[in-house]
């Protein structure tokens, strides 16, 4: 799919360039695979499951192929009794660990909702129901209907103070192994989210396919939810925490409880009660450059931040999976602000690398290439000034700038706070003020966003304006 950007800021420009040119150069075989993947990129010379495939989905808005097919070399290289390889290397898969955080039925459906082909969701549901067998049946010890770590790699919190002293992987490369030490296994609440909202792609994929477990996999999810609310949630705190082998929590607030959010475990006025406290906490997680890896308040934080440290830097990876929850929250306003810092410190670095510190936004030296940074900056600038196709409907963002973004039949043009629409070379709309919109697949507009931190005067085509708070929708059909 053709994607085109131009602007008047040249730093911009050419970050988005330099990102595409990147990203192409990281679509490429490895083991078992016949055709060509998107790699993790810098010094990760393969495709982990923990992220790969959510990135991979995100690119499928250049090539819906590399997405499929990204998916494909897992559900091929899976083992008989439903073991999905935890990394695929350009020589070798790994088994050591199950190390997944955005579910790959989530990722997968989203893949089919892009691409439209109907062979691939049933490829990916059939895999994907082995997979959640292969969880429940050694992953779950004690019983609890929840997922357990074995290990620092399953939640691929590397170098993390969650997991100090522990093993970095299961004994003799096996992920069903957990070595008796420390407190291990642990309960672990973003395993757990990644076990709900798995079952809850399931759900959804077993009704498009037609097949009558749609509902069983929805209370399957159900009660998922309800064991992750009743066992690892703490009222008091308002945060959540792995469960150790003595029924102890382990009390390192981590960006876990971002993963949770991820999910969408919890409802939104206790959602309201945990961003308030530790998420937009700018002495916890809100940092200049969010979002802490670990809260900035937590005894834990590890100082000086050191290369590929889960132990307080501010990850591209978790900024690249903002989107999943801010908006599923109406956090707009303040999803703009964290793109627009990291945006800012993508542009002005030499290189893509993995993680920046919270407060300077100066990233680690390190090897550049790293796959989820040159997407972070395509998918941020996409939703703030461009593009893109969602189901039925675009999704454009019309935020201040002098410059045009296309993306495949859709062009939105800008020039200052005034943006033109554009679908198959012809204008649908012409919108004056900052805010992100919702059309139909004609570009009528649906409704409008406010996506910036104070009113915005919105004006359709010269019509009568409409006011929009921030994180406010405003329904115009």
């Amino acid at each position: 799919m053709s994607l085109t950007f131009s602007c008047d800021d040249a730093r911009l420009q050419s970050a988005l360039q330099r990102a595409l040119t990147g990203l192409r150069a990281n679509v490429r075989p490895v083991h078992g695979s016949d055709r060509p993947v998107l790699i993790e990129g810098a010094e990760y010379r393969g495709i982990w499951l923990e992220c790969g495939l959510h990135e991979a989905s995100i690119y499928g808005m250049v090539d819906p192929q590399v997405a499929i097919d990204s998916h494909r070399i897992f559900f091929r290289l899976q083992h008989e009794d439903g073991y999905l390889p935890c990394w695929i290397r350009e020589d070798r898969a790994g088994t050591a660990q199950i190390q997944m955080v955005v579910p790959i039925a989530a990722t997968a459906l989203e893949t089919y909702r892009q691409a439209k082909y109907r062979p691939f969701m049933r490829e990916a549901y059939e895999a994907c129901v082995r997979w959640d067998g292969w969880l429940t049946r050694y992953r779950d010890t004690r019983g609890t209907g929840l997922c357990e770590a074995f290990c620092e790699y399953d939640t691929g919190h590397d170098n993390s103070p969650r997991f100090h002293g522990l093993p970095k992987a299961c004994p003799d490369g096996d992920a069903r192994k957990c070595s008796p030490v420390g407190g291990l296994p642990y309960v672990a609440p973003d395993l757990s989210a990644t076990l709900y909202g798995g079952r809850g792609a399931l759900a959804e994929m077993a009704h498009l396919l037609g097949l009558p477990e749609a509902e069983a996999w929805k209370r399957k999810a159900e009660e998922t939810q309800r064991a992750l609310l009743a066992m690892l949630f703490d009222p008091e705190s308002d945060a959540f925490f792995d469960l150790d082998k003595d029924d102890r929590w382990v009390r390192i607030r981590g960006d876990a409880i971002t993963r949770v959010l991820g999910e969408h475990v919890v409802d939104q006025p206790l959602f309201e009660r945990i961003y308030r406290r530790h998420l937009r906490n700018e002495q916890a997680f809100w940092t200049p450059y969010p979002l802490a890896s670990i809260a900035a308040n937590d005894p834990a934080f590890v100082r000086p931040i050191p290369h590929n440290s889960w132990g307080g830097a501010s990850q591209a990876l978790t900024a690249l999976r903002a989107p999943r929850w801010f908006e599923h929250y109406g956090k707009w306003a303040d999803l703009t602000h964290l793109m627009s810092r990291w945006v800012e410190a993508l542009a002005r670095a030499d290189g893509f690398r993995q993680q920046i510190d919270p407060w300077t936004g100066e990233f680690t030296p390190g090897d550049g290439g790293y796959s989820p940074a040159m997407l972070v900056l395509l998918d941020f600038m996409t939703r703030m000034w461009g593009v893109r196709r969602v189901g039925e409907t675009f999704e454009w963002g019309l935020l201040p700038l002098n410059g045009s973004f296309s993306c495949g039949e859709a062009e939105v043009r800008h020039e200052g706070d005034v943006s033109e629409l554009f679908v198959e070379g012809r204008l649908t709309a012409r919108i004056e003020g900052a805010c992100r919109m919702v059309t139909d697949s004609r570009g009528r507009p649906l409704r409008v966003i406010g996506a910036s931190s104070g009113l915005a005067e919105v004006r359709i085509n010269e019509g009568v304006p409409t006011t929009v708070a921030p994180d406010e929708t405003v329904a115009l059909v």
